[in-house]
């Protein structure tokens, strides 16, 4: 990989991306930031009852993103390889799904003004998986909280983040279809993925690994 880059890994619950963002930080020597997830009061709360805490967990979600990529901004990001393990921008996914129209517009507001202060990805990676694969992996990891999810939901994150990177045009995007492999398991198909990224210019492209055709 030439010159320093910051790789941005996303997908929908249970892809796989902070296990991916491990082995591309490794592989590129790189500067590793993860999301705080379970740093959220409001998360396991919201999976209890989720139109009652949605938008604390929103807004908790949204703020703690915005502070860690501002931190993020504040350091020399061309000084050094920087893979992240969620791009600020999807944070409209989740807001979009769980909250209600005048939660919406206040948050939408929010995110205009602090979204155009962050800086953006050279690249995303973006993880495809079937909603069935999303909900085995959530199931083998065993968080408490997420034993609560309900089919339909990871449905609808999935289709949501399917809907979002279509249209997605604000950086290079690299979309991976991971539902049959594992790239901790087979390290040739990593290597050709990481191939991929190295060959990564602008626009979208696609890359289905050996082991899913």
């Amino acid at each position: 990989m030439k010159g320093s880059r910051y790789i941005v890994v996303e997908g929908p619950i249970g892809v796989g991306k902070t296990t991916l963002a491990r082995i591309l930080a490794d592989a590129f020597s790189a500067r590793l930031v993860l999301e705080q997830v379970d740093e959220n009061p409001f998360l396991r709360k919201f999976y209890d009852k989720p139109r009652q805490f949605a938008f604390q967990a929103q807004l908790f979600f949204l703020l703690t993103r915005y502070r860690q990529q501002r931190e993020l901004a504040q350091q020399d990001l061309f000084s050094q390889n920087t893979v992240v393990d969620y791009l600020f921008a999807k944070d409209q996914i989740f807001a979009e799904l769980n909250l209600d129209a005048d939660e919406l517009a206040l948050y939408r507001q929010l995110f205009g003004l602090l979204g155009t202060r962050l800086p953006k990805p050279d690249l995303v990676v973006y993880l495809q998986a079937r909603p069935d694969v999303l909900l085995t992996r959530l199931r083998k990891r065993d968080r408490d909280y997420e034993r609560r999810m309900a089919p339909e939901y990871i449905q609808k994150v999935a289709e949501a983040y399917r809907d979002f990177f279509f249209y997605y045009d604000d950086t290079p995007l690299l979309v991976v279809n991971s539902s049959e492999i594992d790239f901790v398991a087979h390290s040739d198909e990593m290597a050709d993925l990481i191939r991929e990224i190295n060959g990564m210019g602008q626009g979208v492209q696609h890359y289905i690994p050996l082991g899913s055709k």
